[in-house]
């Protein structure tokens, strides 16, 4: 069963050899009363969940379920309300986190695709060490992109959301994160193909 721990609010997970669908976002981008009502709603689910007499695999899909939908909740808010900040929109800070992201595909991550929309970013990928930790990756790569890009825009203060969302992506799930991850701008109406949106990857051996 893959080891469950807690930051912040939210579960995380780490098996060894999987692959991770990860959101994170500008600090500010969701009013905090949404994001508490949020957080209640989840919590409740969950404390109803572990009330209940699923264990095992039956509990670890519905824990998944639940995690699935707070993120659809978020991601909608989102795309649904560019609320300030939207740094991502600015060419050179976009540059820096997907630079960002390259970097660390040489020796971290095997990097499969991503999206920088105007105040988050979806990514997915896997670890090519087992004993890497993600929090620790994730954490390095925020703390560099948020101190290269205050100074780019001659802001101070917090940049990035500390909360990410993470997702071990399950059997028969790959095609449709994929899918969901080029085609968030689509979704968001920046773009009629996710081939337009300027900071969209997608990894040529998936071509």
């Amino acid at each position: 069963m893959p080891k469950i721990f807690y930051r912040k609010k939210l579960p995380h997970y780490q098996p060894p050899e999987a692959l991770f669908f990860i959101t994170y976002r500008l600090a500010g981008s969701i009013p905090v009363e949404v994001i508490r009502k949020l957080q209640d709603d989840y919590q409740r689910l969950e404390l109803e969940l572990f009330a209940s007499s699923a264990e095992g695999d039956k509990l670890q899909t519905a824990i998944a379920d639940i995690r699935e939908g707070y993120f659809i909740e978020t991601d909608n808010f989102l795309d649904r309300n560019l609320n300030e900040p939207y740094w991502l929109k600015e060419e050179p800070v976009a540059k820096i986190v997907a630079d960002s992201l390259h970097f660390l595909e040489r020796n971290k991550i095997k990097l499969y695709c991503y999206c920088i929309m105007p105040n988050h970013v979806h990514v997915l990928f896997s670890l090519k060490n087992a004993d890497d930790d993600l929090f620790r990756i994730m954490q390095r790569h925020k703390s560099y992109t948020a101190g290269v890009s205050n100074r780019i825009l001659k802001h101070s203060g917090q940049f990035w959301e500390r909360e990410s969302y993470d997702h071990v992506v399950r059997d028969g799930e790959f095609e449709r994160i994929v899918n969901y991850i080029l085609n968030n701008p689509v979704k968001a109406g920046f773009v009629n193909n996710w081939l337009k949106w300027k900071w969209s990857y997608l990894n040529p051996e998936l071509l």
